[in-house]
């Protein structure tokens, strides 16, 4: 066997590689508004901003 070939018969397996997010700008959810509802799956979420520009998701 090469050391080559027992180097990566020793070595971990590499962990799966992720997936970035992606960046959506709060402008884009709320459109102009001060809080959105947003469901997921049977339970609807509460997205809003607060006094000190802050967002909050309640449930």
């Amino acid at each position: 066997m090469s050391e080559q070939e027992n180097t990566e018969r020793l070595s971990p397996a590499a962990p799966p590689q992720e997936i970035p997010a992606e960046v959506i700008g709060s402008e884009a959810i709320l459109q102009g508004k001060q809080e959105v509802l947003i469901r997921h799956g049977e339970t609807t979420y509460r997205l809003r901003i607060t006094q000190n520009g802050k967002l909050i998701l309640c449930k």
